[in-house]
């Protein structure tokens, strides 16, 4: 259990900070503007949570990198503006909110991958 929060704790770093990092990335298509940074850090994190959950075949990792990465995000949102990180626009709320979303979808995916209880 300890090994799992661990190893979580500086891959929420990572992801939050390469998500951080990517979810600006966009296409602009016939006036459309396509955020594919942000779809791409959400995969980012669902492929680290899913790599936790499986290696560890707890939850509790999985959830803690969701977790702390969540609170990171959600800092550097919350900074002053002109060092604010992530805005409040599309790729911003996509961002966001998306953490949350998809740390419940890896939960609920990684549920298999847990130790077998032992009926006593």
């Amino acid at each position: 259990m300890a090994g799992g929060i661990a190893a979580a704790l500086p891959a929420a770093l990572f992801v939050a900070a390469a998500g951080t990092a990517l979810h600006r990335q966009q296409w602009m298509l016939s006036g459309i503007v396509l955020p594919w940074g942000a779809v791409a850090a959400l995969v980012l994190l669902g492929s680290v949570q899913l790599l936790l959950g499986t290696a560890c075949r707890s939850l509790i990792p999985t959830a803690v990198c969701g977790m702390v990465c969540y609170m990171l995000a959600g800092w550097w949102s919350m900074l002053e503006p002109g060092k604010r990180l992530i805005a409040g626009d599309l790729p911003g709320n996509i961002w966001i909110y998306g953490i949350a979303g998809a740390t419940v979808v890896m939960l609920v995916w990684c549920r298999r991958y847990r130790h077998p209880q032992t009926a006593s």
